[in-house]
């Protein structure tokens, strides 16, 4: 037998090592990837790893979705804000802003995208499609508060978020409903009992832990690190808006409970003025939203719309409240032109202003201009005939959407300490005898306007 050349023998071994090697790269990349999405292929000038799985997720759920002709948008806050310092440059180029992988490259533990509901009702394939795909998903359901009323608290439940996980990162998909008020809105996201709460980190979503209102937005389609995807013409609009979106319910159940002890008043007059009061909340809206001007609903209104759902028909009047800073000259010219003459204006812009105008007969809008002093926030009243000045204290508080009489408006977020300062432990009870100057729980005397003021701040038309 001739004796083998060691050389030969290495050489051969070395080969036969390297096509292992090489075989098992294959098998690993093209077979494991595809089963379990852990490992993908490089994005065009990102980061290898855990970097380059967020760009995969999503790419795949883009597929999924396309797949079954349903559109999305991207509302991932931490996202936008990185578009929105490229906008000029995403809108100007249909390739994308860059060839590095940029934004859905960027670290973070889910990236969220909105459906809006009416666009899609067929979700038993798109289900099976994802588990096909490596998914893993979750819904979360709750009640339609859109179905509720003073007659029937329906109790119906509707998909309000959508989980979808794949390797080391999560899609969230956040429904989007349309309301009457001609506004779009999401429900929170509380988990069943007998749902997984460690699926994914759920406390780090950034929509669900509140109900949210917003306008509807305008989209943009845009490629961005080679995916193509709709986002907000805006940006910085939608995340400003998204900062101050939170959104509460009128409380039919006790509404109920109300007029179960306070039969509702369904007289002629009753019924009338609540709908002149409805058509001039809705031009006051309407003006001032025009402007600029943020509001919410003061007074017996606001009272009215956490007691009982509704105007309360007594008031006469529809009382809304305007923060100083965000006063404007416009104001009064704007409503005049809308066919609201001014009645009133007590006050100047330095110092408890308020103004009146005069709608449909005898119904009228007040607008209360509030003051924050360095732990209350105020407003100013005046009696016309005695100069004598009056301060309305109430709790610092923020603002909430709401939808009252088929309008989408502000209120006090802390709504229970904005009505009791107001209206006392009792504000339950309706009261029909109402003293603007001395029933008030929360009026201060604050001195006299000095006389030779008066022909300013003591206007009557």
């Amino acid at each position: 037998m001739q004796k083998i050349n060691k050389n030969v023998v290495l050489a051969l071994l070395s080969l036969t090592s390297l096509v292992f090697l090489l075989f098992q790269l294959y098998y690993y990349r093209f077979y494991l990837s595809h089963k379990s999405g852990a490992a993908f292929s490089k994005v065009r000038g990102s980061q290898s790893g855990q970097d380059s799985t967020r760009w995969h997720v999503v790419r795949k759920f883009l597929g999924l979705i396309s797949s079954h002709n349903i559109q999305v948008y991207l509302i991932d806050p931490f996202i936008l804000e990185l578009v929105d310092k490229d906008i000029e440059q995403i809108r100007s180029s249909p390739d994308g802003p860059s060839p590095e992988c940029k934004y859905f490259c960027a670290p973070r533990d889910f990236t969220t995208f909105a459906l809006l509901d009416k666009t899609w009702k067929h979700e038993g394939g798109l289900f099976r499609t994802a588990e096909k795909m490596g998914f893993q998903w979750l819904k979360i359901i709750n009640k339609d508060p859109r179905l509720d009323g003073m007659d029937d608290l329906s109790g119906i439940e509707i998909p309000l978020h959508y989980i979808f996980k794949l390797a080391s990162h999560a899609i969230h998909l956040v429904v989007f409903y349309e309301r009457s008020g001609n506004y779009l809105w999401h429900g929170p996201l509380r988990l069943k009992q007998h749902m997984d709460r460690k699926f994914v980190p759920f406390r780090k979503l950034h929509f669900g832990r509140y109900p949210g209102a917003y306008e509807k937005p305008e989209l943009l389609p845009v490629s961005i690190d080679d995916l193509k995807v709709q986002i907000p013409k805006n940006p910085s609009s939608f995340l400003e808006e998204m900062s101050h979106s939170r959104f509460l319910e009128c409380r039919y159940r006790e509404a109920r409970a109300f007029f179960q002890l306070y039969p509702d008043d369904a007289s002629l007059d009753a019924v009338e003025f609540r709908k002149k009061a409805k058509s001039l909340l809705h031009l006051a809206a309407l003006t001032l939203n025009n402007l600029g001007v943020k509001f919410w609903l003061s007074s017996g209104t606001c009272l009215g719309w956490y007691r009982q759902c509704s105007v309360i028909p007594h008031s006469k009047d529809v009382d809304l409240g305007v923060f100083i800073r965000d006063y404007k000259a416009d104001i009064i010219p704007a409503f005049q032109k809308a066919g609201l003459p001014l009645k009133h204006k007590f006050g100047k812009v330095e110092d408890s202003l308020e103004l009146s105008f005069q709608g449909e007969d005898d119904v009228k809008l007040d607008i209360f201009f509030f003051y924050e002093g360095e732990d209350h926030i105020w407003n100013g009243g005046t009696q016309a005939k005695s100069g004598k000045k009056f301060k309305y204290l109430f709790p610092k508080f923020t603002l909430c959407w709401t939808e009252f009489i088929e309008l989408k408006v502000h209120v006090p977020c802390e709504t229970l300490q904005y009505v009791e300062a107001n209206y006392g432990p009792d504000w339950k009870v309706p009261v029909k005898m109402w003293d603007w100057k001395s029933s008030p729980s929360n009026v201060q005397y604050n001195g006299v306007w000095p006389v030779d003021e008066w022909d300013d701040v003591i206007q009557i038309y």
